[in-house]
């Protein structure tokens, strides 16, 4: 299961030696509930190497607000802290391992 981001728990959330991804979500989103079980499968597979989050950008302001997130679902891709990819939209599990693999 994908760890669920706040505003309160982003910044130490990305304070890790590991590839982070953070989807940004809704509940009333279609395209985000398509891609939700994709999500939470990445966390497992990804266990200890990459940490895999979800953001619901209803409860959120300040991430969403900071990273220009005006479509969901969005992926942002973080190494060492620092933003290095993005993808808006449905994708497969396959793109999305390729782009977390890419990170490894």
């Amino acid at each position: 299961m994908a760890k669920a981001i706040t505003d309160a728990n982003f910044a130490e959330t990305l304070n890790t030696d590991m590839p982070v991804v953070v989807d940004f979500w809704a509940t009333w989103c279609g395209p985000c509930k398509a891609i939700s079980p994709i999500i939470d499968e990445l966390a497992s597979d990804y266990e200890g190497k990459a940490l895999v989050c979800k953001c619901n950008v209803d409860e959120c302001d300040d991430v969403p607000m900071t990273y220009g997130i005006r479509s969901i679902p969005t992926l942002l891709f973080f190494k060492n802290g620092e933003l290095v990819d993005r993808h808006v939209g449905l994708a497969s599990k396959a793109d999305l391992a390729s782009k977390i693999d890419a990170l490894l």
